[in-house]
Protein backbone atom coordinates (compact mmCIF):
# COMPACT_ATOMS: atom_id res chain seq x y z
CA UNK A 1 0.00 0.00 0.00
CA UNK A 2 1.29 3.39 -0.93
CA UNK A 3 2.39 5.55 2.07
CA UNK A 4 2.29 8.87 2.41
CA UNK A 5 4.42 11.21 4.73
CA UNK A 6 3.62 14.66 3.99
CA UNK A 7 7.29 16.34 5.43
CA UNK A 8 8.56 14.60 2.09
CA UNK A 9 6.90 17.68 -0.10
CA UNK A 10 8.04 19.94 2.24
CA UNK A 11 11.68 19.35 2.49
CA UNK A 12 12.55 17.19 -0.90
CA UNK A 13 13.35 20.56 -3.09
CA UNK A 14 15.36 21.63 -0.84
CA UNK A 15 17.36 18.23 -0.03
CA UNK A 16 17.64 17.91 -3.71
CA UNK A 17 19.37 21.30 -4.18
CA UNK A 18 22.20 19.91 -1.64
CA UNK A 19 22.43 16.53 -3.25
CA UNK A 20 22.90 18.72 -7.07
CA UNK A 21 26.47 19.87 -5.48
CA UNK A 22 27.47 16.75 -3.87
CA UNK A 23 26.08 13.33 -6.15
CA UNK A 24 28.50 11.84 -8.61
CA UNK A 25 27.20 12.23 -12.61
CA UNK A 26 26.48 8.86 -12.33
CA UNK A 27 26.67 5.48 -10.83
CA UNK A 28 24.47 3.83 -8.11
CA UNK A 29 22.88 5.78 -5.46
CA UNK A 30 22.01 3.82 -2.68
CA UNK A 31 19.57 5.08 -0.11
CA UNK A 32 19.32 3.82 3.56
CA UNK A 33 15.63 3.71 4.88
CA UNK A 34 13.54 5.00 2.36
CA UNK A 35 10.32 4.53 4.11
CA UNK A 36 7.50 5.69 1.80
CA UNK A 37 9.60 5.86 -1.17
CA UNK A 38 8.41 9.37 -2.02
CA UNK A 39 11.99 10.87 -1.79
CA UNK A 40 13.84 8.48 -4.01
CA UNK A 41 10.53 8.51 -6.63
CA UNK A 42 11.43 12.63 -6.66
CA UNK A 43 15.09 12.33 -6.58
CA UNK A 44 15.39 9.75 -9.66
CA UNK A 45 13.16 12.22 -11.83
CA UNK A 46 15.49 15.23 -10.30
CA UNK A 47 18.81 12.87 -11.14
CA UNK A 48 18.17 10.57 -14.02
CA UNK A 49 21.72 9.64 -14.64
CA UNK A 50 21.93 8.28 -11.32
CA UNK A 51 20.61 4.63 -10.85
CA UNK A 52 18.78 4.95 -7.48
CA UNK A 53 18.58 2.13 -5.00
CA UNK A 54 16.09 2.35 -2.67
CA UNK A 55 15.94 -0.19 0.67
CA UNK A 56 14.18 -0.21 4.21
CA UNK A 57 14.02 -3.03 6.96
CA UNK A 58 10.40 -2.76 6.79
CA UNK A 59 7.82 -5.22 4.66
CA UNK A 60 5.13 -2.31 4.61
CA UNK A 61 7.83 0.55 3.26
CA UNK A 62 9.14 -1.98 0.68
CA UNK A 63 5.78 -2.81 -0.99
CA UNK A 64 5.47 1.31 -0.40
CA UNK A 65 8.29 2.39 -2.15
CA UNK A 66 7.59 -0.08 -5.01
CA UNK A 67 4.22 1.82 -5.62
CA UNK A 68 5.70 5.29 -5.65
CA UNK A 69 9.08 4.04 -7.80
CA UNK A 70 6.65 1.47 -9.87
CA UNK A 71 7.91 2.48 -13.74
CA UNK A 72 10.31 4.66 -13.16
CA UNK A 73 13.43 3.22 -15.04
CA UNK A 74 15.93 4.04 -12.82
CA UNK A 75 15.13 2.62 -9.75
CA UNK A 76 15.58 -0.74 -8.84
CA UNK A 77 13.48 -2.51 -7.13
CA UNK A 78 13.50 -2.07 -3.15
CA UNK A 79 15.76 -4.18 -1.29
CA UNK A 80 15.12 -5.37 2.40
CA UNK A 81 18.43 -3.81 4.17
CA UNK A 82 18.65 -3.13 8.19
CA UNK A 83 21.27 -0.75 8.63
CA UNK A 84 22.42 -2.48 11.48
CA UNK A 85 22.85 -6.14 9.72
CA UNK A 86 23.90 -7.46 6.35
CA UNK A 87 23.66 -5.37 3.96
CA UNK A 88 22.84 -7.26 0.16
CA UNK A 89 24.66 -4.08 -1.58
CA UNK A 90 28.36 -4.74 -2.52
CA UNK A 91 29.14 -1.03 -4.02
CA UNK A 92 27.26 2.20 -4.34
CA UNK A 93 28.68 5.30 -5.15
CA UNK A 94 26.64 7.41 -3.12
CA UNK A 95 25.01 6.67 -0.22
CA UNK A 96 21.63 9.05 1.13
CA UNK A 97 19.69 8.39 4.27
CA UNK A 98 17.11 10.97 5.11
CA UNK A 99 15.15 10.97 9.04
CA UNK A 100 17.26 7.53 10.18
CA UNK A 101 19.53 8.78 12.58
CA UNK A 102 17.69 10.03 15.20
CA UNK A 103 14.61 7.55 15.32
CA UNK A 104 16.34 4.09 15.42
CA UNK A 105 18.53 2.72 18.00
CA UNK A 106 22.39 3.51 18.29
CA UNK A 107 23.40 0.47 16.56
CA UNK A 108 21.70 1.64 12.86
CA UNK A 109 24.02 4.41 13.00
CA UNK A 110 26.89 2.15 13.48
CA UNK A 111 25.63 -0.39 11.09
CA UNK A 112 25.88 2.63 8.41
CA UNK A 113 28.64 4.47 8.97
CA UNK A 114 30.64 0.45 8.86
CA UNK A 115 28.35 -0.38 5.19
CA UNK A 116 29.09 3.09 4.34
CA UNK A 117 32.94 2.71 4.61
CA UNK A 118 32.87 -0.84 2.89
CA UNK A 119 30.78 -0.07 0.11
CA UNK A 120 31.91 3.42 -1.07
CA UNK A 121 34.76 4.38 -3.48
CA UNK A 122 37.44 7.21 -2.58
CA UNK A 123 35.68 10.25 -2.94
CA UNK A 124 31.76 9.32 -2.89
CA UNK A 125 29.61 11.06 -0.31
CA UNK A 126 27.48 9.54 2.28
CA UNK A 127 24.84 12.31 2.64
CA UNK A 128 22.64 12.33 6.21
CA UNK A 129 19.42 14.73 6.81
CA UNK A 130 18.02 15.16 9.71
CA UNK A 131 17.36 16.73 13.34
CA UNK A 132 20.70 16.43 15.31
CA UNK A 133 22.87 18.34 18.04
CA UNK A 134 25.62 20.27 17.78
CA UNK A 135 27.94 21.12 20.60
CA UNK A 136 27.80 24.71 21.30
CA UNK A 137 24.92 25.18 19.44
CA UNK A 138 21.75 25.40 21.51
CA UNK A 139 18.94 23.34 20.02
CA UNK A 140 15.85 24.76 18.69
CA UNK A 141 12.72 24.46 21.34
CA UNK A 142 10.77 22.18 18.39
CA UNK A 143 13.58 20.03 18.10
CA UNK A 144 13.37 19.60 22.35
CA UNK A 145 9.88 19.08 21.85
CA UNK A 146 10.29 16.27 19.28
CA UNK A 147 13.28 14.37 21.38
CA UNK A 148 10.73 13.77 24.15
CA UNK A 149 8.65 12.59 21.39
CA UNK A 150 11.32 10.24 20.02
CA UNK A 151 11.72 8.75 23.44
CA UNK A 152 8.51 8.23 24.41
CA UNK A 153 8.72 5.92 21.47
CA UNK A 154 11.98 4.43 21.95
CA UNK A 155 14.66 5.23 25.02
CA UNK A 156 17.12 4.28 22.20
CA UNK A 157 15.80 7.17 20.05
CA UNK A 158 17.20 10.50 19.97
CA UNK A 159 18.55 13.63 18.37
CA UNK A 160 22.38 12.61 18.04
CA UNK A 161 25.33 15.03 18.65
CA UNK A 162 27.09 15.34 14.98
CA UNK A 163 30.46 14.88 17.20
CA UNK A 164 29.03 11.55 17.90
CA UNK A 165 28.16 10.20 14.25
CA UNK A 166 31.57 11.97 12.78
CA UNK A 167 33.50 10.11 15.30
CA UNK A 168 32.14 6.99 14.10
CA UNK A 169 32.35 8.13 10.28
CA UNK A 170 35.70 8.57 10.79
CA UNK A 171 36.84 5.06 12.68
CA UNK A 172 35.23 4.05 9.28
CA UNK A 173 37.33 6.22 6.64
CA UNK A 174 34.87 8.84 6.23
CA UNK A 175 35.52 12.66 6.46
CA UNK A 176 33.06 15.00 7.04
CA UNK A 177 33.06 17.32 4.49
CA UNK A 178 30.15 19.75 5.39
CA UNK A 179 27.07 20.70 7.43
CA UNK A 180 24.39 22.45 5.63
CA UNK A 181 21.45 24.03 7.80
CA UNK A 182 18.14 23.05 6.10
CA UNK A 183 14.69 23.94 6.84
CA UNK A 184 12.54 23.20 10.48
CA UNK A 185 15.84 23.13 12.18
CA UNK A 186 17.35 19.99 10.05
CA UNK A 187 20.56 19.65 9.07
CA UNK A 188 22.65 18.14 6.10
CA UNK A 189 25.82 16.28 6.55
CA UNK A 190 28.23 15.42 4.03
CA UNK A 191 31.04 12.74 4.40
CA UNK A 192 33.32 11.78 1.89
CA UNK A 193 35.20 8.32 2.04
CA UNK A 194 38.76 8.99 2.29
Amino acid sequence: MKRHAPATERNRAPIAAVLAEVLPESGLALEIASGTGEHCAFFAGQFPSLEWQPSDPDPDALASIAEWTHGLANVRPPLALDAAGDWPVVQADAILCINMVHISPWPATLGLMAGAGRLLPPGAPLILYGPYRQHGIPTAPSNEQFELWLKEKSPEYGLRHVEDVTREAAANGLVLERIVAMPANNLMLVYRRG
